[in-house]
């Protein structure tokens, strides 16, 4: 098994100036990870001139400390973007496509879409979204880059609805992304889901959540609704309602030994998160 990061779990640091994109590289290794994931809003804030010259900065810097590039996530919208023009939104995911090369990286996550307006169902949707995705995964198989999608962003987020979406695509270079505490926000078991997609799943997020009703207080900032209006807050792997280690048997069980990223979005100091929850993992993952 290989650990990594997001380097968005590093955002809260960002933000406040305690650490610098490149530092955030440099902590990883001295944490203890063996690779770190790119994310096009934290590491690509740049013209689109200068993405190229990114890119390969922060493969050097990767380089230097001795790790690799996981995989590179980005935001998409294959209904929306790039005002509803899908082929030009398509376009800008292949770019980024061409960056997860530089990068070294084996796998590039897109998201899928946050809907169509009016709303429509997530089936009569799909055969467009699928011919998306595969052209995508089509162009970025000639690069040498899995594309993913993982349940994320509440419309594509449900176990069925990804396990669709990979039916349908039904090309050799798309797989999924199991992030096992994302399913908990369409309201989900993450157990019984991680057990549905196991079998298509190429790369794990490792995501604690804590979790209160609908009909509890209201626990205000840190904390988001789920589709269903139940309250989730980010924290420290293992300190939260994921059942984190169920999930881990599961993934086990179905043959999965690659490579599990976490991606920390609490409100605990970042660094100590990380540090905790990656010695978490690693129990977690010795014991199933």
């Amino acid at each position: 098994m290989k650990y990594s990061v997001s380097l968005y779990s590093f955002y809260s640091a960002l933000k406040a100036g305690t650490l610098s994109p490149m530092e955030c590289i440099q902590k990883a290794k001295e944490l203890g990870f063996d690779a770190v994931e790119a994310v096009d809003f934290v590491n690509f804030q740049c013209p689109e001139e200068e993405l190229t010259q990114q890119a390969l900065a922060l493969k050097a810097e990767a380089d230097k400390q001795g790790l690799v590039f996981s995989s590179l996530a980005v935001a998409a919208d294959l209904l929306n973007g790039c005002g509803g023009d899908t082929e030009k939104e398509i376009s800008r995911v292949k770019k980024y496509v061409d960056l997860a090369a530089l990068l070294g990286a084996p796998r590039m996550r897109h998201d899928i879409t946050k809907g169509a307006e009016p709303a429509q169902s997530y089936d009569s949707l799909l055969p467009r979204l699928a011919d998306a995705v595969r052209e995508i995964t089509e162009y970025a198989a000639g690069k040498g880059v899995v594309t993913m999608t993982e349940n994320h962003g509440f419309f594509s987020q449900d176990s069925e609805r990804v396990e669709k979406l990979y039916i349908a695509v039904g090309h050799p270079n798309f797989k999924l992304l199991c992030d096992m505490g994302n399913f908990l926000c369409a309201d989900e078991d993450p157990a019984l889901a991680v057990a549905r997609i196991a079998p298509y799943t190429a790369y794990v997020h490792a995501k604690d959540f804590i979790c209160k009703s609908f009909y509890a207080e209201d626990p205000g900032e840190g904390a988001f609704q789920t589709r269903g209006g139940n309250y989730l807050r980010g924290t420290v792997i293992g300190h939260g309602n994921v059942p984190v280690k169920q999930c881990l048997h599961t993934l086990k069980a179905a043959g999965y030994d690659d490579t599990i990223a976490i991606e920390f979005e609490g409100l605990e100091p970042c660094v100590e998160a990380v540090r905790i929850g990656l010695a978490n993992l690693k129990k977690y993952w010795a014991e199933v």
